[in-house]
């Protein structure tokens, strides 16, 4: 069957709904992401426009064909220690500064398909050992977040973990495997996941000492990012530090937090 374009009106319906679900904003110039995105659960329905795909995830009826759709539509491209002087900081300074004997926590906000978190785990290991620390991880996205949990990845995602530790915190695949790594156990026991909506209440998941939420808030305006980072700040132990993206700001946001390098910032 051929799906017919998307019209303007149509888009707009479906960037509202994402508004309101994830609070993302998309420009018109991501018109032919939706339409590339979307068309193969249009062809899997049998519909013929995009505005019956958008009367179809209102349904209450159809919640998990609202939840494929949010997946599809939320998902970014992420890669192993991106952003490696976040990595660095950790080393240096973040994590020497940890308090004697206390259990120490991080959690990436929007892990997408796992690269983030295992990367930070990675970071962890060596410098902390079998002593308490933990992670959580967190999507919206239930799709990345199943992925994120295995573990499981192609070779080529490993470019950018430096070679001593991925010999050292993963598996290389062999037999029907091959070509594919997995990080080891020991580092899996360690992260927890959970679907969280930052627009929405948080859940109770304690207080941390590193909160990683990159690349996400320039896809929000002011007034959710405002939210989403005063609502992450509330975990964040005082003295913890909060990492965001290079190409974003939290600049005029009235927030507890102050500028340490680019990027990252420490909670007052």
């Amino acid at each position: 069957m051929t799906v017919t374009a998307m019209s303007d009106q149509d888009f707009g319906l479906l960037r509202n709904w994402v508004y309101e679900q994830a609070g993302i904003s998309m420009s018109p110039a991501k018109k032919p992401l939706v339409m590339s995105r979307l068309q193969k659960r249009l062809m899997h329905f049998g519909l013929d426009s995009f505005g019956d795909y958008y009367r179809l995830i209102i349904d209450a009826r159809e919640q998990q064909e609202a939840q494929i759709a949010l997946d599809l539509l939320t998902t970014n491209e992420t890669y192993f220690f991106r952003e490696p002087k976040h990595f660095d900081f950790m080393r240096e300074r973040a994590v020497p500064e940890r308090r004697p004997g206390a259990s120490y926590r991080v959690w990436s906000a929007a892990c997408s398909s796992g690269e983030e978190p295992w990367s930070i785990a990675m970071t962890l290991a060596p410098l902390l050992g079998e002593n308490g620390w933990e992670m959580l991880a967190s999507d919206i996205s239930t799709r990345v977040l199943a992925r994120a949990q295995t573990a499981h990845y192609a070779m080529e995602r490993a470019e950018h973990i430096p070679r001593p530790l991925l010999t050292r915190y993963c598996l290389r695949g062999v037999r029907a495997q091959e070509g594919t790594f997995r990080v080891m156990p020991e580092l899996r026991r360690r992260v927890k996941f959970l679907q969280v909506n930052l627009i929405a209440p948080l859940p109770e998941v304690g207080v941390f000492d590193l909160i990683f939420l990159r690349n996400v808030l320039i896809y929000f305006d002011m007034e959710t990012k405002t939210k989403v980072v005063r609502q992450l700040c509330a975990a964040l132990r005082p003295g913890g530090y909060f990492f965001c993206g290079h190409s974003e700001s939290l600049h005029g946001m009235n927030l507890p937090l102050t500028t340490i390098h680019p990027a990252i910032y420490q909670r007052q």
